[in-house]
């Protein structure tokens, strides 16, 4: 029986000094790993398809390789044409990248060791199996075991370790459950395909805060982190425009404005239509009903559509009031002050109740902005 390769050691010990970041040259990717990516760290980078996940990761292979990190990108969907066509489309000079398209963990094993990569890129876990299982790649064995052996190998070895994962229709990492316990940190890649910006959000992070988000924007030459994320989804807003409001909301850290569209019209069918973007279509049942019964305002006889701008989703209540003036200034199409930002929670009895810490998340200072 083999024994543990490393003996039980005092956890005082242990060396307790700051943990070594390698920065990626995108301040917010960087920002969103916590500061960086760590040295023996795997992360899962899940996303719908054409999203951008692939490019987000050939272009901070690149940037690695420039700083003189050795890198290598594996590509199990993809062969070395196709990632050197896309690589040509970037800012960055990804020439120095080792490529390699191969899907058998093994040869992607002996060959980050051979290279002596410190970071490793697979793309993606669904598409790499191992000859010690049976079965197709992307079932739950394959899938299990060979994030697992990957796990090992950065825990050994010391190279970072990032997977691409596809993603199902809920918008869940596909694959087993454990594959999200196994990583150190699970990032989402979320947007509209149609829409230029995209938010990478952090749901798992051992070596940094959760629920942190880094903003891009999908250009020709590839993903441009946004130097101002806190209003960069109200770029374009068009004033004077009935059922439009801003809110701020907390992503991590950040405090955020977006705009809230809202379309009131009478209905065409014997049931109203209730079509909600971006917002809980539950949520916005109960605000519909509030207004009803504690305003008067008559919706049993309109479709009601509620869009937030820029592929954002709300999350929290602190939205409520932006959602109703939005849906009043439609009913009663009446501009909004563009001026105004709308911060509250409605409560079931009409009451508007206040968002705590305005001032401490610097959702204020937005607001000043907003006005100024």
């Amino acid at each position: 029986m083999a024994l543990s390769a490393h003996p039980p050691i005092r956890l005082s010990a242990v060396g307790g000094g700051k943990v070594e970041r390698w920065r990626t040259g995108l301040p917010e990717f960087d920002f969103v790993l916590g500061g960086g990516i760590v040295p023996g760290s795997v992360v899962l980078v899940g996303g719908e398809p054409g999203i951008g996940k692939s490019t987000l990761l050939l272009q901070c292979a690149a940037r690695l390789e420039q700083a003189g990190i050795p890198t290598l990108y594996v590509s199990g969907e993809e062969s070395p044409d196709q990632v050197r066509l896309r690589a040509d489309r970037l800012t960055v000079d990804a020439g120095q990248v080792h490529v390699l398209g191969e899907t058998r963990l093994e040869a992607v094993l002996h060959h980050a060791r051979a290279l002596g990569s410190r970071v490793v890129f697979v793309d993606s876990i669904q598409t790499t199996y191992t000859d010690e299982l049976e079965g197709a790649p992307g079932n739950v064995g394959q899938v299990r075991d060979c994030a697992a052996r990957l796990m090992r190998f950065a825990k050994d070895a010391g190279p970072a370790v990032f997977l691409v994962g596809h993603v199902t229709k809920g918008g869940g990492i596909a694959g087993p459950k454990t594959l999200e316990h196994i990583v150190d940190t699970v990032l989402y890649f979320e947007g509209e395909s149609s829409l230029d910006h995209r938010i990478l959000r952090a749901a798992k992070n051992r070596f940094g805060s959760v629920d942190e988000i880094g903003v891009f924007e999908m250009t020709g030459a590839g993903l441009e982190p946004v130097a101002d994320p806190a209003a960069t989804f109200l770029a374009g807003r068009a004033t004077g425009v009935s059922g439009c409001a801003v809110t701020a909301l907390m992503e991590g850290t950040r405090p955020m404005l977006v705009e809230i569209q809202a379309l009131a019209s009478k209905t065409g069918f014997g049931t109203p239509q209730r079509v909600a973007t971006g917002l809980d279509h539950r949520r916005l049942a109960v605000l519909l009903a509030v207004l009803e019964r504690r305003g008067g305002v008559p919706f049993a006889a309109l479709d009601v559509f509620v869009n937030v701008t820029g592929g954002v989703r709300l999350l929290e209540p602190s939205s409520d009031l932006a959602v109703t003036a939005a849906l009043l200034s439609s009913v009663q199409d009446r501009p909004l002050p563009a001026d105004a930002l709308f911060l509250g929670e409605v409560g079931l009895g009409g009451e508007v109740r206040p968002v705590a810490g305005v001032e401490r998340d610097g959702i204020g200072e937005l607001a000043r902005r907003l006005a100024a």
